[in-house]
């Protein structure tokens, strides 16, 4: 077979004419991505037991970690919203409003770290965030072990979860607890994964053209891998700096992390996974439409002007990512005591 290419900004490019064939679209498709596997990784230094993953379960929403308890981690990262909350930037204690967008919980055990700036190295750091930080729970270490420890049912959990601790109850374990059971939330068995293992079937012909155009546009690059994102930082608008809106000039992104001044309005990838279920999207959730993102994708990152037939291409595949949803039953939490502090609105 024979495919003209060109080299644009140092990427190759393939002829949008030129059909990779079937077998062979299958085998490069391997070589950049691998299927969300069918069960949950372990966690190296959070192997737990069943009783943590209960526990982690119930804290996940369990609103009483926030200072009102109006808000959990449930609250933006909603497990019947593909994990996240559709919301520009989540509303938090006092209706305040958060500087970016929620990223999806679903099959964040796969990032790299967490935060649109990766300043959490893993999920049970990232738990412990929106708990203290005042736009979202609003809460803070001695009050979280405070009202924890007033609960009877809680302090049960804690200590069998944790039972080789004198001192079950604490906000580390909390974020342990929460870590292990968000650890659990993958979604695999999408179109695409399916495609992976085999099935040629599991895509149609357009979501196939949209595949080879996300490989030969250079899409790949950031999102690749499980994850198809989530596992490195790159800068938003490489080539084209996107409006303001998108790219706010006030978040200056992973410098404020690393201090580098090559780190301004640079962003972790996110995934990809299940990106038809989470709008609005970008760092800054201005963008609803998932086609109108792929084209400002196309000129910000690969400093190419898309057509439409090539972006709604694009979008069909994307589409074919959505995976098997977690199935959740809400779990009932422990009542409190009179020693349980009582909420706080303001």
């Amino acid at each position: 077979m024979i495919r003209k290419s060109v080299v644009i900004a140092g990427i190759t490019l393939i002829a949008a004419g030129a059909a990779w064939g079937k077998e062979e679209l299958m085998q490069r498709a391997r070589t950049e991505f691998k299927p969300i596997p069918a069960a949950a990784p372990a966690l190296k230094e959070n192997r737990g037991n069943l009783d943590r993953l209960l526990l982690g379960k119930m804290l996940f929403f369990e609103p009483r970690l926030s200072s009102s308890y109006l808000i959990s981690c449930n609250t933006c990262h909603n497990m019947g919203l593909g994990g996240a909350d559709l919301q520009e930037t989540s509303t938090g204690h006092g209706w305040q409003r958060g500087a970016r967008n929620a990223p999806t919980v679903l099959n964040s055990v796969f990032n790299i770290a967490q935060f649109w700036d990766g300043r959490a190295p893993d999920l049970a750091a990232q738990a412990m965030g929106p708990v203290q930080a005042q736009v979202e729970m609003n809460n803070n270490r001695e009050r979280v072990v405070e009202t924890l420890k007033s609960i009877p049912g809680y302090v049960k959990l804690f200590t069998t979860a944790f039972p080789r601790d004198k001192d079950p109850v604490t906000c580390d374990n909390m974020a342990k607890a929460i870590e292990l059971y968000e650890a659990t939330l993958i979604t695999p068995d999408a179109p695409f994964d399916k495609y992976l293992k085999g099935n040629a079937k599991a895509l149609s012909s357009r979501e196939k053209e949209g595949l080879t155009l996300f490989m030969d546009r250079g899409c790949v690059t950031c999102h690749g891998g499980v994850n198809m994102g989530g596992a490195g930082y790159y800068p938003f608008g490489l080539k084209e700096t996107p409006l303001a809106e998108l790219l706010p000039p006030g978040d200056l992104g992973r410098y404020n992390v690393t201090s580098t001044a090559a780190d301004k309005y640079v962003y972790k990838s996110p995934s990809l996974r299940n990106i038809a279920l989470t709008p609005p999207y970008f760092h800054s959730g201005k963008v609803w439409k998932l086609k109108d993102a792929v084209t400002v994708m196309g000129t910000a990152q690969l400093g190419l002007k898309l057509s439409n037939d090539d972006a709604e291409k694009i979008t069909a595949f994307l589409q074919t990512l959505t995976g098997r949803q977690p199935k959740v039953e809400y779990p009932i939490l422990p009542e409190g005591t009179d020693a349980t502090p009582k909420p706080m609105l303001k």
